[in-house]
């Protein structure tokens, strides 16, 4: 489905709101792009069910990644546009070092049997999100999400 370009923008800019808030870990920030009956499942299986669940959770774990010396950055990979209205997207996180920048999921790349090295450094295990948006008074908030973590080897290795 074509999709206005303004619409495309928008949920780049989304996205990168999430990178903000989680790179600073501001839980208000964070949770103002959920709408209040969402689902949330986190990259470890547990799922939250609508804004009240998802808030408690989000404020007991987010602002002590603010010291982490682990962070992420977030790409938009893929807008399925179902409806204008509706638009599921794929995420690339990828975590990075805080104090230099570095993608520590590159110790991965190249790799024929990376599961040593996924046990040894878990931090450096990239995340593949789905977010299920849907635009509300012209505003796209997550409706639904699945944070999963990237374990798959072929993937995990080729960068």
């Amino acid at each position: 489905m074509p999709a206005p370009q303004e619409d495309v923008d928008a949920i780049v800019a989304f996205v990168a709101g999430v990178q903000h808030a989680q790179r600073n870990a501001l839980p208000d920030a964070f949770l103002d792009g959920f709408r209040e009956d969402a689902v949330w499942t986190t990259a470890h299986g547990k799922r939250l069910t609508g804004l009240p669940e998802i808030s408690a959770f989000t404020r007991k774990v987010l602002p002590p990644q603010a010291d982490s010396p682990v962070t992420a950055t977030y790409t938009v990979d893929l807008i399925l546009f179902v409806r204008p209205d509706i638009a599921a997207v794929k995420i690339r996180q990828r975590p990075v070092a805080r104090d230099d920048g570095r993608f520590l999921d590159e110790i991965f790349h190249g790799q024929e049997d990376p599961s040593a090295l996924m046990a040894a450094h878990p931090e450096a295990v990239p995340g593949t999100p789905t977010y299920v948006l849907a635009k509300d008074g012209g505003v796209w908030r997550i409706a639904a999400a699945q944070n999963t973590q990237v374990l798959d080897v072929e993937t995990l290795t080729a960068g």
